[in-house]
């Protein structure tokens, strides 16, 4: 079955359809739910919201296009992920917040919020399309190769944006002399 053809029976209402999605996609999802929970929250909630992100597949009636499920499952299953810890008191700060890094110390909370600050304008600071690549690969876990297919380029040209990215990342720390923390993010 095709992806189009899947979404069509899936507006139908056919369970197969649903099954198809469920197989082609946990292992997806499961990781998008867990990258964003895993320190906080146990195995069996992962797959709670997994199964919610599905529900919410079958539910909607706004469908995303054949080619595009896959990204719109990572949004709907990090958007699940992230209410689920702040429903249960574990502050992330807003949804423009990326990383979550560690930074040992005393004083680590303070210099974590400031790394992730800069990172953050980082990232805002490169240009549309290379930030619409840094973030599908590093935050919504998306392979180079499904994002050559989403944005309708070769995977080689995804890669060689991600190095760059990396790059003008990178220096962009370095000026603000964060060169030892640099590489547990880069």
């Amino acid at each position: 079955m095709t992806e189009e053809r899947a979404l069509a029976l899936l507006k139908e209402r056919d369970p197969a359809a649903l099954d198809w999605f469920v197989r082609r996609y946990t292992p997806y999802v499961s990781t998008v739910i867990w990258n964003v929970i895993g320190a906080y929250r146990p195995r069996q909630d992962a797959e709670e919201l997994t199964a919610d992100v599905f529900l919410a597949l079958w539910q909607s009636g706004d469908r995303p296009r054949a080619g595009k499920v896959r990204g719109y499952l990572g949004a709907i299953a990090r958007h699940k992920a992230v209410s689920c810890l702040r429903a249960r008191g574990v502050e992330l700060g807003s949804e423009e917040d990326m990383l979550a890094l560690a930074v040992p110390g005393p004083e680590g909370a303070v210099e974590e919020r400031e790394l992730a600050r800069l990172v953050k304008e980082a990232v805002e600071s490169l240009d549309p399309p290379d930030r619409e690549i840094f973030l599908r690969f590093y935050y919504y876990c998306q392979s180079a190769g499904d994002i050559a297919q989403m944005l309708d380029m070769t995977p080689a040209a995804v890669r060689k944006r991600l190095e760059r990215g990396r790059e003008k990342l990178k220096r962009y720390l370095e000026e603000r002399g964060l060169t030892h923390e640099l590489y547990d993010i880069v």
